[in-house]
């Protein structure tokens, strides 16, 4: 299915070069300007370099493919069960912190876009619904390198009543998009596995326009609480693949603004941050 993506939409681009001179071409998007080809298949573009997906990231793509169909209705079991709050509880902590409410209708047209970097299997799409004031036109773009949880999440957009939604497989630390494109970014529980955190800080700050909240969520214990054993275990095997759960506040971007980080349970941080209007643009992706 390339039809959709025939006349490759703003602000996607090349992640080789950052061109945005994308066409389709025999079931593939071509760079015009670098030759580079990325294929397309059951609707989404592949667009990244399996040679660069190394490490944890490989790992944790195994995990996510694995049992993909497990994985969002694991978490609202386990959720309370090893924090004591509910899932929904603690999504409404950070989706608070993207400011949907306001937003508006933009002056020269078009809609609001948001990116979610690791978009899974979609479980933030209806918070995100709920949360959008009511007549502004978006466009949620989400990228995850898991074809497992986007194959979910293509399911669950076919169900209907959600933001209209374009889905595709990219690495985070090159996003194929260009710069200070999007309205809204963030990502949810991954960047601890993130082979290089500050790069995939990095290139959310390059694509993200300025003053827009960049909010990042994952798994650090709430230093301002007490923790039983039974606790640790269970924090412990959430995070079996990190041997430093953190939040990543030494990565942030160079003259960020607004910076705040604060627990939003107890296995979990939120960070959030802006770029300022006139900043030198983030080191991110670079051709290869």
């Amino acid at each position: 299915m390339t039809s959709m993506w025939g006349e490759a939409p703003r602000p996607l681009a090349c992640p080789g070069c950052l061109a945005t001179s994308l066409k389709a071409a025999g079931g593939a998007l071509v760079c015009a300007a670098c030759a580079a080809r990325w294929p397309v298949s059951e609707g989404l573009p592949r667009l990244y370099r399996e040679a660069g997906v190394q490490g944890t990231d490989k790992l944790m793509r195994v995990i996510y493919d694995s049992l993909p169909a497990l994985h969002d209705p694991a978490t609202r079991l386990l959720t309370p069960l090893m924090q004591g709050v509910s899932e929904a509880r603690m999504r409404a902590g950070y989706i608070g912190r993207l400011k949907l409410g306001g937003l508006s209708r933009p002056e020269g047209g078009g809609p609001i876009r948001i990116l979610e970097v690791g978009v899974g299997a979609g479980a933030n799409l209806p918070l995100l619904k709920a949360a959008l004031p009511v007549g502004v036109p978006v466009e949620v773009w989400g990228a995850d390198l898991s074809l497992g949880m986007l194959r979910q999440c293509q399911r669950r957009l076919r169900r209907g009543g959600l933001p209209p939604t374009r889905l595709l497989m990219a690495d985070a630390h090159a996003l194929p998009f260009e710069g200070a494109s999007f309205d809204r970014v963030f990502h949810i529980g991954a960047m601890g596995s993130y082979r290089d955190p500050a790069l995939a800080l990095a290139e959310m700050a390059r694509v993200a326009r300025p003053g827009t909240p960049i909010v990042v969520v994952d798994e650090q214990l709430d230093p301002d609480r007490r923790h039983t054993l039974y606790h640790r275990a269970w924090f412990k095997a959430l995070t079996f693949y990190d041997d430093d759960p953190h939040c990543p506040t030494e990565s942030i971007p160079s003259g960020a603004i607004e910076v705040r980080q604060d627990a939003i349970s107890r296995f979990y941080y939120c960070l959030s941050f802006e770029m300022p209007q006139g900043a030198p643009e983030p080191v991110g992706s670079a051709p290869t």
